[in-house]
């Protein structure tokens, strides 16, 4: 690469999928509509919805053509590319988007692309004020549907990507995950764009396709043209346009590292982690979609210790049927074999992804101090029962355990556990076989009140999961996503390890199996904390595994009970990071 004139620019956004890609941009146009609102007359309203309802034909009809294409793309992108289409076709069939819409044409007499693009930003308001990020990030969904009605109804066509040279790096404002989903590694080298989140579906998919992207960088594409050299770190979250033959130079070096240490942590994929003197640990996988099931058995992971049931209620109007989410589960449990899935029943926070859910409850009522996971679930046990059966049905064909989210009483897990007797005994009812005993039923941990009542929950739970970024949150007060207190969120503050030391005391005790699937499970500086704590299962992000690995297979046990023990003596977390890091450096 020759040197550019222009000056170097470096933006930092969110490493998404990791990776260093290195060569020339290839920008993408905003595929966004000029959309401009006018009035219309009453008695031109019909015509104006019958504009729209031709529209939403012709997207659905738009969206089943690239699903009949989709049938013949091999790989794990095809299959979920698949996957996202049908929810993109729920979407046109009496949606909240189409109704909306509808209404605003009616209510205000407007057209129909200004009735579309303003339902969208309704829609876009009251996710992004939902505390569950990962909910929140729907709404790249909800837009590519919105921006697809509004391109048919303006007769804007689509801009696909064409003619992208070969190894170049997409650089745009949005990236919707079907753009993503059909995006050739072979071709392009990775990613930067504008918009976007970590939890969303262009996420998800940018990693399933090993593809270094780093999303969320405000104000690129008004500093890069196509043929610019750009770098993507996706492992750091930078991108860096015109380059510097230093800086090239110095990326190229760092990407040569990573992969002599990705093809390092290759070797480990099929070797236990175990400790140098003979302590075994379970290492799970988190799973959000079904795309990921690649990346966890790639990975080498020995079961999910976190599959999130949520992606099955998403983006739609009412719940899954029975039938639905069993298909969707055995599509991940067949994966497994024998090995173990734990099945987390539906978390939802602040908001509704789904309004049959809040079906004769006050909205108010639901926030992360209000209904939010098992507690919605109890109020709607008709919802909680349907999805047992599916879980029991589905368990069937696999190893399947049951977790329940947000657990703070025992009187919770009682009520559960009843609820899942009664569903297993209206299968037996019906004659479809049922897992004879029934799945273990465990509880997450991520509320200090659980963690304090540790002791008795165990008398009633099958196991422990502690799910580490939510008990930071409420132990501390701290909502990440506000950039004033983002800063105070630690998971060595001792106040936490207490209550994590707290939970896997009173396991040990009632002789359960505890596990963390947080954060801190994923992250190698944590380990030997962890395991010292006495915590033999950690579930993670797929790619975070052979670290994990690797760090288990250089570790000393009888060292790190020693240093966890020193550390839980400390009351400052600043001594506890330093005496957590020493340790660390010395393996």
């Amino acid at each position: 690469m020759t040197k550019n004139p222009q000056k170097e620019q470096h933006f930092v956004g969110l490493g998404v999928a990791v990776g260093i890609a290195i060569g020339p941009a290839y920008v993408r146009q905003s595929g966004a509509v000029d959309v401009r609102e006018r009035k219309i007359a009453k008695k031109a309203v019909e015509a104006e919805k019958k504009r729209l309802d031709v529209a939403v034909r012709l997207a659905r009809r738009q969206i089943r053509r690239l699903q009949t294409r989709t049938t013949a793309k091999s790989g794990a992108n095809g299959e979920e590319l698949t996957f996202l289409l049908d929810a993109y076709l729920r979407m046109l069939q009496d949606s909240r988007l189409v109704r909306g819409a509808e209404q605003r044409i009616v209510d205000f007499q407007i057209n129909a692309e200004a009735a579309v693009k303003a339902e969208i930003a309704a829609i876009a308001a009251v996710f992004h004020a939902m505390d569950d990020s990962y909910i929140a990030a729907r709404i790249d969904d909800i837009r590519e549907v919105g921006n697809r009605l509004l391109r048919n109804l303006t007769k804007t066509p689509v801009k696909p990507f064409s003619a992208v040279p070969e190894g170049s790096i997409i650089v745009a404002e949005q990236l919707t995950p079907a753009d993503t989903a059909q995006l050739d590694p072979t071709l392009v080298a990775g990613a930067a764009v504008v918009g976007g989140s970590a939890e969303g579906h262009t996420a998800i998919m940018a990693r399933a396709l090993g593809l270094p992207t780093v999303l969320g960088v405000a104000g690129l594409t008004g500093d890069v043209r196509t043929g610019d050299t750009i770098i993507v770190d996706g492992t750091a979250g930078r991108v860096v346009v015109n380059p510097t033959q230093s800086t090239i130079a110095a990326f190229e070096r760092r990407r040569t590292e990573h992969l002599k240490q990705t093809r390092l942590l290759e070797r480990l994929r099929n070797l236990p982690a175990v400790t140098r003197d003979g302590t075994e640990v379970v290492l799970q996988a988190n799973v959000e979609l079904p795309i990921e099931m690649a990346m966890v058995t790639h990975a080498g992971a020995t079961g999910i210790g976190l599959l999130r049931s949520e992606f099955l209620f998403m983006n739609r109007e009412d719940v899954p049927s029975e039938d639905e989410q069993v298909e969707q589960l055995r599509s991940v449990i067949s994966v497994m074999g024998k090995r173990p899935v734990t099945v987390r029943t539906l978390d939802v926070g602040a908001e509704k992804p789904v309004a049959a859910l809040l079906s004769g409850i006050d909205a108010d009522a639901v926030s992360n101090l209000g209904l939010r996971g098992i507690r919605l679930s109890l109020v709607q046990p008709d919802i909680l029962e349907t999805q047992f059966r599916a879980i029991l049905r589905a368990a069937n064909t696999g190893n399947v355990r049951i977790l329940l989210p947000m657990i703070s009483a025992v009187a919770e897990v009682r009520q559960a556990r009843d609820i899942l007797k009664k569903a297993a005994a209206k299968l037996t009812r019906r004659g479809i076989t049922v897992p004879n005993p029934l799945p273990a039923l465990g509880v997450m941990i991520e509320v200090p009140g659980a963690a304090l009542a540790a002791d008795a929950l165990a008398q009633h739970s099958d196991f422990f999961s502690i799910g580490s970024n939510d008990l930071t949150m409420y132990t501390l007060a701290i909502d990440r996503g506000n950039e004033h207190v983002a800063h105070l969120f630690n998971p060595l503050h001792p106040g936490l390890l207490r209550l994590l030391q707290f939970t896997a005391d009173a396991a040990l005790r009632a002789r359960i199996p505890i596990a963390i699937c947080g954060e801190m499970a994923g992250d190698p500086r944590y380990t030997a904390l962890l395991l010292g704590l006495g915590i033999r299962e950690l579930s993670m992000t797929p790619s975070s595994i052979p670290l994990v690995k690797q760090r288990i297979r250089e570790m000393d046990m009888a060292a790190a009970n020693h240093r966890a023990g020193v550390i839980m003596d400390q009351v400052d977390s600043g001594r506890i990071a330093m005496l957590l890091d020493d340790f660390n450096a010395l393996a």
